[in-house]
């Protein structure tokens, strides 16, 4: 189950599976983060992702709570320089949108935290129209250029403004954003597959998407007349009640049993695959289910594999 670090995006080397840390400081604690970092870590995994934002819906908490911890861990285990570490600016209650001053406090406040100088990769988290590419641009390339940051990101983003964020990099010779990070998984296709997908593979672009498990909906523990115990579950559960998710959900049971492995790894498999993606990103509360993903490194589905689950997710 290793995870060779065998992708790039720009000047950065990669796992194949980004390891989600919006969970860490919400649903896994303190000493449940370390455990599934080290985990990931021992499995050959270096690509961390975080955001400030991460985890102010939680109530008595302020954000940074998924940063600080990473960096407690990185501090405590002293392997900064071996971790891709990703973070992200705009959606955060008190540092929201993407100006200038805004880009420039968040950034510090986000070293702060996970306890180092730099970003691998830093994210506009949620793209923000009130605000001239030009601006956010400029201030995201005067990070890199102060080597606060090294590779840069979008998030939410559309394809027009893509575009036109890219266009004007390219005119004033400015660090461009060198991946996309796009809801998009079996369960959530047409926010990315078409024209956004289209862009990133034209400029030469990579994904790393998120919600690859539809918020666990494709670990397959989601059934009919079944409770789970998940802060997500009511989220997960919707997909359910449609004969798309049954059908999906057929589908990957009968890979998954047809290879012994879990569901979660065959969707995983299934969006590693698609072109431009260059690592899907899931989070894992617990060791275990960190394991269960990791499965599909291990896992090549044939064309009519492929094919099941695309006709199923259609």
């Amino acid at each position: 189950m290793h995870l060779h670090t065998t992708k790039s995006i720009g000047a950065l080397r990669v796992s194949p599976l980004a390891l989600g840390g919006n969970v860490f400081g919400w649903t896994a604690d303190e000493a449940q983060s370390f455990a599934v970092l080290d985990a990931y870590v021992e499995a050959g995994g270096n690509f961390i992702d975080t955001a400030d934002v991460y985890s102010v819906w939680v109530e008595g908490h302020v954000g940074g709570e998924s940063e600080s911890i990473i960096g407690r861990w990185m501090t405590v285990r002293k392997n900064r320089s071996q971790i891709v570490v990703a973070s992200k600016v705009g959606a955060h209650p008190q540092l929201k949108g993407l100006s200038a001053a805004t880009i420039s406090k968040a950034v510090d406040a986000s070293l702060k935290r996970l306890r180092t100088d730099y970003l691998d990769l830093y994210y506009t988290h949620v793209d923000d129209e009130t605000v001239d590419v030009s601006e956010f641009l400029t201030a995201l390339h005067s990070l890199v250029a102060a080597g606060k940051v090294r590779e840069l990101g979008t998030s939410n983003i559309s394809p027009s403004r893509l575009e036109e964020a890219l266009a004007f990099c390219e005119h004033e010779s400015m660090t461009r954003y060198s991946v996309i990070q796009p809801h998009y998984n079996l369960m959530a296709r047409d926010l990315y597959e078409g024209r956004l997908a289209d862009v990133v593979s034209q400029h030469g672009l990579v994904a790393v998407p998120y919600f690859a498990l539809a918020k666990g909906f494709l670990t397959g523990k989601y059934r009919r007349g079944e409770h789970v115990e998940s802060a997500r579950s009511r989220q997960a559960a919707r997909y359910l009640d449609t004969p798309r998710g049954q059908r999906v959900l057929t589908a990957l049971d009968d890979i998954a049993a047809a290879h012994c492995v879990d569901q979660a790894a065959v969707a995983l498999a299934w969006l590693a695959a698609q072109p431009t993606v260059v690592a899907p990103l899931a989070s894992a509360r617990t060791v275990e289910q960190l394991q269960a993903q990791l499965h599909f490194r291990e896992l090549t589905l044939s064309e009519d594999e492929l094919d099941a689950l695309t006709a199923a997710s259609a």
